[in-house]
């Protein structure tokens, strides 16, 4: 009876995943109630501020659009992008800029993340935040937005994105990516809002440790999942975007799965599951998952490049 139970316990990083997506999720329902939905409602999505958008769509109050953000929503990787930014205002050096974009560029290449490397930017992310007001993180976000990200959002996953909106259902990010930036990234694009990792805070201030850890994985399905319950979405009538195969959980989960830029492995899944694949980049064989330069390069968004200037200089 012992080793059947046994069977069903989670793990130490499943748990940890699943107090990440709890987390992700009540933050992300918190953030609706701020901007003054009725709690005794489903939420509904958030108009977007593009010009000719129906102002008049009536909501469809259970289905909703999930998106993966790097190099799906957005060409290479947000933190790295983030990080760039902070490197500019000298809260991290260039050569930090490089270990983040080297350890993006390994998991293009294999598909598969080092634990060493998330453990170390982790580390690193948390080494950055602790003691720091968390409105800074969100106007460094805004700022750094403006500056290295906005022209790096793929048109054709923005005009999926805009197409559910237009459809009256939400549509929410789904990230790594701390919830503040990512929170500012669907702001931005005028979407629902965002399901991110989050880091403990106290009075405003981060205390320098995360609720849970990095969303990822399992943790994203855990906070899609959470979600839904909490505003009344049937995950039937939902769809997920991802371009990584680390995102199965989270496309399986829902009645639609498109592969974005998918890597290697995910195109395989797709194929056998039949999933609709899109692909927005435009030299498919440059960007085959495989050529070391030109994951470097997309891994970065153009970081690394900069990043070798910068260090040459």
């Amino acid at each position: 009876m012992t080793s059947r139970v046994g069977r069903f316990r989670q793990s130490a990083a499943e748990l940890r995943q699943s107090l990440a997506g709890e987390a992700s999720a009540r933050a992300a329902s918190s953030k609706l109630r701020e901007r003054g939905l009725d709690e005794s409602e489903p939420s509904t999505f958030l108009e977007s501020d593009e010009p000719g958008t129906p102002t008049d769509v009536p909501p469809d109050l259970t289905a909703a659009a999930f998106f993966d953000v790097d190099n799906t929503l957005v060409q290479g990787a947000s933190i790295v992008h983030f990080a760039r930014g902070l490197a500019a205002r000298d809260y991290f050096s260039y050569r930090d800029v490089m270990e983040f974009v080297w350890a993006q560029a390994k998991f293009r290449m294999t598909g598969r993340e080092n634990s060493e490397d998330v453990a170390q930017g982790r580390e690193k992310a948390l080494s950055f935040i602790a003691g720091r007001e968390t409105d800074e993180l969100v106007r460094l976000g805004e700022e750094i937005f403006d500056e290295f990200i906005a022209d790096k959002i793929w048109p054709g996953t923005r005009t999926l994105a805009q197409m559910h909106l237009d459809a009256g259902q939400q549509v929410w990010l789904v990230t790594a990516t701390p919830v503040e930036l990512a929170q500012t990234i669907a702001d931005r694009l005028g979407l629902t809002g965002a399901l991110g990792t989050v880091a403990e805070s106290v009075d405003g201030v981060f205390t320098g440790r995360l609720v849970g850890d990095i969303l990822h994985g399992l943790g994203k399905a855990h906070a899609v999942r959470t979600l839904a319950i909490r505003e009344g979405l049937n995950l039937k009538r939902c769809t997920a975007y991802s371009d990584s195969h680390n995102d199965v959980p989270m496309l399986s989960l829902v009645g639609t799965a498109v592969a974005i830029n998918p890597d290697a492995d995910l195109r395989e899944v797709a194929r056998v599951r039949g999933w609709e694949i899109r692909d927005y980049r435009t030299a498919r064989k440059a960007a085959k998952i495989g050529v070391p330069t030109a994951v470097l390069l997309g891994a970065a968004g153009g970081g690394a490049a900069a990043a070798v200037r910068h260090l040459r200089r």
